[in-house]
């Protein structure tokens, strides 16, 4: 038996919107990683990008557990000497709650040229309105991701 490697051709790309209100930070970004790599399809290869686009909505709602939003920090280094820039997660989110979500499930994807390919597909806003009516996306349940 050959090992199957996925086309260009054959990837088909879904969208999907997730509801991120109440839902647990590191949770969320791990389906949302999983979805922007395509490891929920049957074509999915390591190499190529044939994952799918993904909408999250209300992103200002998100949830840290056990007191993390103020404990855990998020740096930012410029490259020069006393370049470092840091701030708490709970500030961030108040700030720019899409360069939370983002910054963690960019984390999660491949580095190089293939992760920068598949955080294009994502897009967050931190309202409920968004401009991807016309694509005709599927509102997309998290299985293992519980409100609190």
């Amino acid at each position: 038996m050959r090992t199957y490697s996925a086309k260009t051709t054959d990837v088909q790309r879904a969208w999907h919107i997730i509801d991120a209100e109440g839902l647990v930070l590191g949770r969320l970004c791990t389906e949302v990683a999983t979805l922007l790599r395509g490891k929920h399809k049957p074509m999915y290869t390591p190499s190529m990008d044939t994952g799918d686009h993904v909408v999250i909505i209300n992103a200002s709602k998100i949830v840290l557990t056990s007191g993390k939003a103020d404990r855990e920090m998020v740096y930012d280094y410029s490259g020069y000497p006393g370049g470092l820039k840091s701030e708490t997660y709970a500030n961030l989110l108040d700030r720019k709650p899409g360069d939370a979500i983002r910054r963690s499930i960019r984390g999660m994807l491949p580095k190089g040229s293939l992760g920068r390919q598949m955080l294009k597909k994502l897009q967050v806003y931190p309202g409920a309105e968004h401009p991807h009516a016309a694509q005709s996306p599927k509102v997309f349940e998290l299985p293992h991701a519980k409100a609190r």
